[in-house]
């Protein structure tokens, strides 16, 4: 048998088949999901994805005897090594058949090309930014994955650690049952909240009406993560990309907002599980493609919690309670039997200790390795 070698993704024809070689590998995998191909030209284009102004990168296809059997990119994030004073380099979309040879081949490619640039660290998987796939599942692989998540092989993470990588940090993920009855408790605190303060919760019907409040809402974000494991704060045009990206997908009766004083100080979006849609529509939104996924939205009974955050000065205040119910609220009245949390750190206590409040349940579980150069 030939050894595996490591061709550098250099000409659109290797980027072709570095795109579409997971659906090769994951032919029989039956809960994965494509992504949309359409944005994954995008996300790998530095002239239309505005992180590779910042990042330095490399893409990589391992083959043999002519044939790809896996594929890896390597991010050196200058912008969050400046930040945090840190030599680290990041590995993302690292997928390949049940070869540790492969895997080996891979991963070396891109520890050799962090050491060469300077890098003493690396971790993954991490894309450019928080809002790009983090994290390899290690626990609950009998479960629908979600937005904008890994979903990998079993294999995959003992790969890893045969490599010499270890866990960095875990994201749990929580299923929450959506109640026939709002707990009584919830409702007393909404109801105090409401009447004896001057918070205000903002709902929606349209999404028009969602347009004054998306920068805001981006805004909070990019402050309330700034503190975050690998979050490193988004500038103007990537809020503005994000904004695009998203408010398209987003059903307004899934997005919530808390105002005071006119001015946006917590948030919580989510969105109908998609993926039976992707997978029917395989990664291609035209020509019938977009109708497909919506329909799959339409008939799912799993809501994704996709992003949040309070604003600190008013965190332990309730505000969670008060989203959390008109979610629940929301989420009933469409007929959703259960929320998936979406990844919560594991030591964010704050957080889960809410989710757990709420009746949540962890059934997932996701991981990022670290190795040191």
């Amino acid at each position: 048998m030939m050894p595996v070698q490591i061709k550098e993704v250099t000409r659109r024809r290797e980027l072709r088949e570095f795109i579409y070689l997971p659906a090769k590998i994951h032919r029989n995998h039956q809960k994965w999901a494509p992504p949309i191909y359409a944005d994954e030209w995008r996300y790998l284009n530095p002239e239309k994805n505005i992180a590779f102004s910042y990042c330095d990168t490399v893409l990589g296809l391992a083959h043999r005897n002519n044939a790809f059997l896996g594929r890896i990119m390597g991010i050196i994030n200058r912008r969050h090594n400046e930040l945090r004073d840190e030599k680290t380099a990041r590995f993302a979309y690292l997928e390949c058949f049940e070869d540790k040879e492969v895997a080996h081949a891979l991963l070396d490619f891109v520890e050799q090309w962090a050491q060469r640039n300077g890098m003493r660290r690396i971790v993954g998987p991490m894309g450019f930014t928080d809002q790009d796939p983090e994290g390899f599942l290690v626990e609950g692989f009998e479960h629908e994955p979600t937005i904008a998540t890994y979903y990998n092989f079993e294999y995959i993470p003992s790969f890893l650690e045969a490599e010499g990588y270890r866990k960095e940090v875990d994201y749990v993920v929580y299923k929450v049952k959506v109640p026939a009855e709002i707990p009584e408790v919830y409702k007393r605190i909404c109801k105090r909240l409401l009447v004896q303060t001057e918070y205000r919760l903002v709902e929606f019907t349209k999404r028009k009406e969602l347009k004054p409040y998306i920068r805001p809402t981006l805004n909070l974000m990019n402050e309330t993560f700034a503190n975050l494991y690998g979050y490193v704060p988004l500038d103007e045009k990537e809020l503005d990309h994000l904004a695009k990206r998203y408010l398209p997908v987003v059903d307004p009766r899934f997005a919530k907002v808390v105002t005071k004083d006119d001015q946006v100080i917590a948030f919580i979006l989510g969105v109908p599980n998609m993926d039976e849609g992707f997978r029917q529509a395989k990664g291609h939104l035209f020509p019938l493609g977009i109708f497909k996924i919506f329909r799959a939205a339409k008939k799912s009974k799993q809501l994704d919690l996709l992003l949040g955050g309070i604003k600190e000065e008013y965190r332990g205040r309730g505000l969670d309670v008060l989203m959390g119910q008109a979610m629940m609220r929301s989420a009933r009245n469409a007929g959703f039997e259960y929320m998936d949390s979406h990844h919560e750190l594991e030591t964010n206590l704050l957080v889960r200790a809410e989710m757990e409040r709420g009746g949540g349940e962890i059934y997932k579980r996701y991981r990022i390795f670290q190795k040191h150069l």
